[in-house]
Formats: C-alpha cells, sequence, structure tokens
C-alpha cells in the first residue's frame, strides 16, 4: 500500500495561491568529484536521458563512467564556478524566478508564489513542489526551461513533477508548458540580446546557433526538437535580418558513439577555422541560462578548436540570463497559461472576509481550525 505524503494542516480560511515552478537542468552542489559523482549518477540512470537497456547501461555507467568523468566534469565546473555565488545555472535561474515575481506582482492582484528548481540535484522539483504546498498554493503552473521540447530534457522534467504528485494525498491543479520555440516575445528577446552584443562589439562574418544536441535515433522515432530548433534558428535570423549564408544552425554536447543529429558545433567551427574566418560569434538559443555547456564548452573549449585550426575572433553572445525583455517574455507565457486561474479583480479584503466566514461555519461543524 503506498505512502502518502503528509500534508499541511487544512485551514478554513486559507486564501488559495498560484504556484508557478521554473525547472531547469541540475547541477552539482560544488566543483568537486563527489559532487559531480552523485549528479552524474543521477542524471545518466534516468531513461529519458540515456536510451540503452538498463542492465547494460548499468555496468557501463557504475563500471566505467563514474569511475572516470567526475574527475573530468569537476574541472569543467570549477573553471566556471563564481566564488560568491556558486553555480551559474543555478543562480540565473533564481534571479529568473525572482524577477518573475516582481513582474507578475506588478500586473496581477491575485497571490502568486514563484518558485525554482532542478531535474537533477538542488533544489529538487520535489522540495520546490512540497514548499509550494506549504504556501497554500493549490495550483501550479510548471515552466520547463527548454524552449524547443525534447524528451530527455522537458519530458524529464515533468517526469519528476509527476512522480512527486503520484506521493501526495492532496495533490494540486496542475498547467504545464510543452515549449515556446516560437513564440515572439522569446525570439524577440534572442533577437535583441544580438543586437545589444552587436552595438558594443561589431559584427560577426558568421554567427552561429549553437543546440544542444540529441542523438539521431530520436527524431527518427517522433522527437520534435530538432525541427524546433530549427525553426527558432529561422525565426531569429529572420528577426536579425541575415541571409542564409550568414549564419548556420548546429548541435553542441555530442556522447558516446552513436550519431547525433548533424551539424556537429565544434566541426563546424574546426571547419570555419581552417577556412581562416575573420570573426564567428556563437548563442545558444536553447539555454536560457548559461551555465557549464555555453561557458566551458562553448566559450572555452569550441572558441580553443576555432583558433588552433586557423580561425580569428571568436565571441561567446551570452544566454538570456536576466534580460528585461526575457523576463517580460517569461511573464507573458505564464500569463498566456494562467487563465482562469489569476485576476486582476481579485479582492483580497473579500477573500479574508468570505475566508473567516468559510472558518466559522466549519468550526460550529466541529473543526479545528
Amino acid at each position: 500500500m503506498p505512502r502518502y505524503q503528509i500534508e499541511p494542516p487544512h485551514r478554513h480560511d486559507a486564501t488559495a495561491k498560484t504556484g508557478i515552478l521554473l525547472i531547469n537542468l541540475g547541477t552539482p552542489d560544488a566543483p568537486t568529484r563527489l559532487a559531480l559523482k552523485r549528479y552524474l549518477k543521477q542524471f545518466l540512470s534516468d531513461p529519458r536521458v540515456v536510451e540503452i537497456p538498463r542492465l547494460i547501461w548499468w555496468l557501463i555507467l557504475n563500471v566505467i563512467i563514474l569511475q572516470t568523468r567526475p574527475d573530468q566534469s569537476a574541472k569543467k565546473y570549477a573553471s566556471i564556478w563564481d566564488n560568491r555565488e556558486g553555480s551559474p545555472l543555478r543562480f540565473h535561474t533564481e534571479k529568473q524566478a525572482k524577477l518573475l515575481q516582481g513582474w507578475l506582482g506588478e500586473r496581477i492582484q491575485s497571490p502568486i508564489v514563484v518558485d525554482y528548481a532542478m531535474s537533477y540535484g538542488n533544489p529538487a522539483v520535489a522540495s520546490a513542489l512540497t514548499r509550494l504546498a506549504g504556501l497554500g498554493c493549490d495550483r501550479v503552473l510548471c515552466i520547463p526551461a527548454y524552449p524547443q521540447y525534447a524528451a530527455s530534457s522537458t519530458a524529464s522534467a515533468l517526469d519528476a513533477v509527476y512522480r512527486h504528485l503520484l506521493g501526495r494525498r492532496n495533490m494540486p491543479a496542475l498547467r504545464t508548458v510543452k515549449h515556446y520555440h516560437d513564440d515572439p516575445g522569446y525570439i524577440a528577446a534572442l533577437a535583441a540580446n544580438v543586437y545589444e552584443y552587436w552595438i558594443k562589439n561589431g559584427r560577426p562574418d558568421q554567427l552561429i546557433m549553437s543546440f544542444h544536441g540529441v542523438p539521431r535515433y530520436t527524431l527518427e522515432k517522433g522527437d520534435p526538437y530538432y525541427c524546433e530548433c530549427q525553426k527558432t534558428g529561422r525565426l531569429l535570423a529572420e528577426a536579425l535580418g541575415l541571409a542564409d549564408d550568414q549564419y548556420r544552425i548546429t548541435f553542441q554536447s555530442r556522447f558516446g558513439r552513436a550519431e547525433w543529429v548533424k551539424p556537429y558545433t565544434a566541426a563546424t567551427l574546426t571547419e570555419l577555422g581552417r577556412a581562416k574566418t575573420r570573426r564567428v560569434d556563437i548563442i545558444c538559443p536553447g539555454f536560457t541560462a548559461d551555465c557549464l555547456e555555453t561557458l566551458e564548452e562553448i566559450a572555452m573549449e569550441v572558441k580553443t578548436d576555432f583558433i588552433k585550426a586557423g580561425g580569428g575572433e571568436f565571441h561567446y553572445i551570452p544566454a538570456l540570463n536576466e534580460s528585461s525583455l526575457w523576463i517580460d517574455a517569461l511573464g507573458k507565457i505564464a500569463l498566456d497559461n494562467l487563465h482562469g486561474w489569476v485576476s486582476n479583480e481579485w479582492d483580497a479584503d473579500a477573500h479574508k472576509q468570505a475566508g473567516e466566514q468559510s472558518r466559522q461555519r466549519a468550526m460550529d461543524l466541529g473543526a479545528k481550525t
């Protein structure tokens, strides 16, 4: 028989709140071997991330990968770790949540609580949902931090939500955002981010739009990720007024021996370097917050590949992070999915009075609170 979570005490005069949960991929707690081993084990044990028969993958993961990769990954994380704020992915996501809370607070009267969580590592999705329940949120909108839907990212984030709810006695009403790869506000924020960088630093010969890679077989089995990346790239190029020969869409972070969607970012930059390209700029539209994959893999590793191959200048354009246009777009995405849950006509005094009346009626029937 399942054991369900003990819920916060029910109060008949409580004001129901709406919770919004931003969910990003995850990060280790520290740039150390032990923290990376713990994080990688959780991440790479997810069947959404690695679709290999479980027994075979368990042996590969535990006998090979977790014995060698944590040391390598710890060094990479150490190279981008902020001495004061820690993991860039975590502190950028936390700041986005706080800014979204403020943005909504200026526009909506209904009580809203915005929080953030990670699919892997901390703060965990389960702990964030428990915290929202404790704050009186009986409705929750989950927004994965992935503009382009992929089973290995978006679906995995929502899996964590659903797993937690399996153990809840008093489930909240739930809504989820699947994707926003072609959202006008998101595209406009990306374009403004690029324009602002170019105003300060000039324009490149080539703009590379690098997205996180996925195995080729996921496309063949019906995952829309590759197609959504292509649409984002096309819309961004149109917003920037770029001709077809002025930009390229590529895919990074290849892992293992299987074929992944192409073209590969590292191979493309090596090719451009050998062609003596004067300058390339890279933006990673699939990452709304800077992280290991942008700050180390792209801004360090791929840059080295390009320059060693004979290329000239290499510029990484930072992710959206706390861009005001991005927070505005994120707020509008949230509002589009909150219809019927929030209102500008919400009256705190009226709800308090109704709550007191409800509590009194309940106590008359024997309730304690």
